[in-house]
């Protein structure tokens, strides 16, 4: 896991965050999203042009930023964590929720500014922090329940999953739009052309299932491909593997997909020892194997090639 600096808290609704306190009690008024100026107003008044250097493509339908809080399914006193509010239409989606708390997580200051309307309708339920998503740890934002809702920027969106799969335990569920073909691979089964690293480390520590698409046209500006919003939550039992283990073997077999796995798994050092421990077919190839043929391989693998201390988290972010 990266190490958790750069944060700065730029509005602290109440105490909710200190150490050993509680959340406060949500605001008896609802909040109606609708209440405030509409999207395409802030953008107009602050001048907020999308930047593709940070991947922004925002979401101005409150409809569908409505329907996405909706799909998490947040269970009362859950705190919601948005990764880039951008101007603020999911993040006023959330409010509307069961959401406790909404903590939104934005590294573009102009943002900041134009999100203050939201912040103070909030009645003390919105918390900006201002900082690189990369570089925070969600657990040290909100303390459980907790979840993650994000239309994440999709420069960024595979690492940041990753990160949060080592940990998603800690967390009710992760409701998340990624690219189509992203998302298309996180739920891919064996033998599917889209099944591949990122589908097994996915299944391996989660249940992820598809909500809904949105077309390009749903985004201003229109990315150039279809979205889609994934629903994910701990697996109950997960199999036993070490995750570095389950890189490198899942980085081998893949990496030479179509070739036979006694051949593509000679970069370990002892592919057919490996197979035959596991009891899977050398002439099996990478899209052929589960998730728990994968998690034996690592295990063998571990078994063979220990590590000082097991490894928790991603070294790498999987194709």
């Amino acid at each position: 896991m990266p190490s958790w600096v750069n944060c700065r808290l730029v509005k602290r609704a109440g105490d909710a965050y200190k150490s050993g306190m509680t959340d406060p009690t949500p605001a008896s008024v609802p909040f109606d999203p609708h209440a405030l100026p509409p999207l395409r107003d802030v953008i107009a008044r602050f001048g907020l042009e999308a930047r593709k250097s940070l991947g922004q493509n925002f979401l101005l339908d409150l409809n569908l930023t409505g329907r996405i809080a909706r799909s998490a399914n947040l269970p009362a006193g859950t705190t919601a964590i948005e990764v880039g509010p951008g101007p603020g239409g999911l993040t006023r989606a959330l409010l509307a929720t069961n959401a406790v708390k909404v903590v939104a997580i934005e590294r573009d200051r102009r943002f900041i500014e134009a999100l203050q309307d939201v912040v103070q309708a909030s009645q003390g339920r919105l918390s900006i922090v201002e900082a690189d998503a990369l570089t925070v740890d969600p657990e040290d934002l909100a303390p459980a329940p907790r979840a993650i809702v994000a239309n994440l920027p999709y420069n960024v969106a595979t690492p940041l999953l990753l990160g949060w799969l080592a940990r998603i335990d800690a967390y009710v569920s992760l409701t998340l739009m990624f690219q189509k073909e992203v998302a298309d691979r996180l739920v891919a089964k064996p033998g599917s052309k889209a099944y591949g690293r990122l589908s097994v480390i996915t299944q391996w520590r989660s249940d992820a299932r598809v909500l809904f698409n949105l077309p390009p046209r749903a985004f201003t500006p229109p990315p150039k491909v279809e979205s889609t919003v994934v629903h994910l939550t701990a697996r109950a039992d997960p199999e036993s593997a070490d995750w570095r283990a389950l890189e490198q073997v899942t980085a081998a077999a893949f990496g030479q997909r179509r070739k036979m796995l006694r051949q593509s798994l000679k970069s370990l050092g002892s592919a057919e020892a490996l197979l035959e421990e596991t009891g899977i077919a050398p002439t099996a190839r990478a899209e052929e194997i589960d998730v728990a043929g994968f998690a034996a391989l690592a295990r063998a693998f571990r078994a063979r090639h220990p590590l000082e201390a097991p490894s928790a988290g991603p070294a790498e972010t999987p194709a």
